[in-house]
């Protein structure tokens, strides 16, 4: 080859290469694509209840796309229903009472709860006031047909607990699932339960429409030491085992969320909380609704945390008619964590 063109070839190669090289350092490096936020299912064991009013509270207060979550809230109303959608793997998250995580530790199921919304149950039994005068104590209970939200529901463990602390096995009166709000208010009205467990609203609306009294009050402190001997940590919010050790980052995030609702509740009133509600779930008598919040409020905790001797209660009261709970070692520290919510700044 003439040793002129293959200098002149060199000369071009060198240039193009020179040429490359100064794009590759000048251009601009295309931006990186912001991945969606995994989303997160969480199934509500009746979403109107005012025990599990932090979920709901935390969608509407934006707490949720602060953290860059992309919730969506379901709900079914009893949360033996939602458990059961958290282990077929149809939703993330539930939120629902605490108690069925030692249920399941001893079905050989792994779930545990990472933020606790009530110390307290938030559940009273209610008596017909056609049976009041029959009625006075669990103890009274032989015979009759006493309501829950649904078979292996939380109210039917404390139905359970609470007749056999009264001498009533649950071989002496009736169990019937009648679920919550105003399928509640019509099996007292149409008298095919004689007493039941219920929550805020419903509460509120038996006591103002004189159908049913007060039997056990556990919507605060108090009541419920009197009741089960010690808190009960109930409403919270419970993840399957399995889940969690894979999506620690989507934990944390979830915690402070619900954290920063918790100290919303403990923050503003009864008045400023129901406004930030969808009107149909205030109903059209917003009174009765704020009066029910305010007795609620006291039952959420301030931080999340699981009180101190809250899971000892639960385990006590489970073991009381549960012979597959009372006969197993159930393992409480891998029943529920403060890990997330201790990382949350005040």
């Amino acid at each position: 080859m003439n040793p002129a063109l293959t200098r002149l070839s060199r000369a071009v190669h060198a240039a193009v290469a020179a040429s490359l090289s100064l794009l590759l350092i000048v251009q601009p490096a295309a931006p990186a694509q912001a991945s969606a936020p995994e989303k997160v299912v969480i199934m509500v064991g009746g979403i109107t209840k005012l025990i599990y009013l932090p979920a709901r509270l935390t969608e509407q207060l934006g707490y949720f796309k602060a953290e860059g979550l992309d919730v969506e809230l379901l709900s079914q109303p009893a949360g033996v229903d939602a458990e059961n959608e958290l282990l077929s793997g149809g939703v993330q998250a539930v939120v629902g009472f605490y108690d069925h995580s030692i249920d399941l530790q001893a079905k050989g199921k792994e779930v545990k709860a990472i933020v606790v919304f009530g110390q307290v149950p938030g559940e009273v039994e209610m008596v017909a006031t056609k049976q009041a005068d029959t009625i006075k104590s669990m103890a009274d209970v032989k015979g009759k047909t006493l309501g829950v939200t649904g078979l292996g529901s939380s109210t039917n463990f404390l139905t359970q607990y609470l007749a056999n602390l009264k001498g009533v096995p649950s071989s002496q009166y009736t169990v019937l699932p009648v679920g919550a709000d105003n399928s509640f208010i019509a099996a007292i009205r149409q008298n095919r339960i004689d007493a039941g467990m219920t929550t805020e609203p419903t509460v509120s609306q038996l006591l103002k429409s004189g159908d049913a009294k007060v039997l056990i009050d556990m919507r605060n402190v108090e009541g419920t030491r009197a009741a089960l001997g010690g808190t009960y940590p109930a409403s919270s919010l419970y993840v399957q085992s399995a889940w969690l050790d894979t999506h620690q980052q989507e934990a944390a995030k979830l915690a402070r969320a619900f954290v920063k609702t918790l100290q919303y509740l403990h923050t503003h009133s009864a008045e400023e909380i129901a406004a930030q509600m969808p009107k149909d779930y205030v109903g059209s008598d917003k009174a009765l609704y704020v009066s029910a919040l305010k007795a609620s409020l006291p039952m959420y905790t301030a931080d999340g945390k699981m009180p101190a001797d809250g899971p000892e209660t639960v385990l006590k009261v489970l073991a009381g008619f549960n012979p597959s709970v009372k006969d197993r070692h159930i393992d409480l520290s891998r029943t529920f964590t403060n890990q997330f919510v201790n990382e949350v700044k005040p």
